[in-house]
């Protein structure tokens, strides 16, 4: 099994307003010897904004912003901006977050030249019903039971006047275009799906998507497979390229007598294809194990969402028990390494 240093708590919540309930999930980038980190930020009644932390090297802070970074600003999103990850393509800082109204969570995208200014692009995953989605998704193969468990909303339609959609998050984008085209990773319940080659976002239409639907098996990657994650995966950090392929750190989910539990898991993807999955470890790359993960605002809870990559050590980041951010490292080669011993 793979080495795995964890290198303890990095940021915790103060008494800040915007970010007193607690602090998890950072997006992560390296800049020359910095890296930038922005995190969900939680304040008291649950509402959500994103943060702005500046390490010098992996682990040392540097700068921390006292006031949030993005915060809300439509309706959509009026609840919170939650779980960031963010990648550069080209010239441009592609930022995504979950934006939640109190109601429904969906994934959104905000963009930037300079990690100052943002352009908030709005909801770009699927805004469609449960119903409006097994329809589609039906068509031509029959959809896994756990689909129903974790996107029926209890049979409620409407909450408060607002319609209950189907809910898509953990949008996360490759880091480079792949033959000229962008690709990202997005997560209905209980599996991961991708989106490949789209020359824009402005593709990302209601029609785009009702045609993507329509044959979503194919868009499958990363479904449960071993016991750390049987209940359901999702999308952690972004991809990481190497001569093997894109490495995914991703969530993989739990039920237990003890509720559920989040661990980090790792696979290897396709270089050109990464809708085609070339190996996964078998067991999670980490799993909460110390009191900062095991008990919190939720127990039992490591939910990597960014990495960065120094003399060939990979830090992850992660919310630990959705309360404070922490971060586990492992040699980077090392874990190339050992998933191409678990090919699939």
């Amino acid at each position: 099994m793979i080495a795995v240093l964890k290198e303890g708590i990095l940021l915790q919540k103060t008494n800040t307003d915007f970010e007193n309930e607690g602090v998890l999930n950072p997006a992560a980038i390296r800049d020359g010897e910095q890296v930038h980190l922005l995190y969900r930020a939680v304040q008291k009644g649950n509402r959500s904004s994103i943060g702005y932390c500046l390490l010098n090297g992996p682990l040392f802070i540097e700068k921390r912003n006292h006031t949030p970074l993005l915060s809300s600003e439509f309706d959509y999103e009026s609840q919170g901006l939650e779980d960031p990850r963010l990648v550069k393509i080209d010239d441009t800082y592609y930022l995504t977050y979950t934006a939640y109204d109190g109601i429904n969570a969906l994934g959104c995208l905000a963009t930037s030249k300079d990690l100052i200014s943002f352009e908030k692009k709005g909801i770009i995953v699927p805004q469609i019903t449960y119903e409006e989605f097994i329809k589609l998704a039906e068509v031509d193969k029959t959809v896994s039971e756990k689909y129903f468990r974790y996107n029926q909303h209890q049979h409620i339609v409407e909450e408060e006047g607002v319609k209950k959609l189907l809910w898509d998050k953990n949008l996360i984008f490759f880091p480079r275009k792949i033959n000229g085209k962008l690709f990202f990773l997005h997560r209905i319940k209980p599996d991961i799906q991708i989106v490949v080659g789209i020359e824009s976002i402005d593709e990302l239409t209601p029609l785009f998507w009702n045609n993507y639907l329509l044959h979503y098996q194919d868009y499958l990657i990363l479904k449960p497979k071993y016991r750390h994650e049987v209940s359901y995966t999702g999308g952690g950090c972004p991809p990481i390229e190497t001569d093997k392929g894109w490495l995914v750190i991703y969530h993989g989910v739990h039920d237990t007598l003890q509720g559920y539990v989040y661990s980090a898991c790792a696979a290897m993807l396709d270089i050109e294809s990464p809708q085609k999955e070339i190996a996964r470890l078998p067991y999670p790359l980490f799993f909460p194990e110390f009191h900062w993960e095991l008990k919190g605002e939720v127990n039992n809870v490591c939910f990597p969402t960014g990495a960065v990559v120094f003399d060939d050590r990979l830090y992850i980041y992660y919310g630990a028990a959705d309360e404070r951010i922490a971060c586990a490292s492992v040699c980077l080669s090392e874990l190339v390494n050992e998933l191409m011993l678990n090919k699939i």
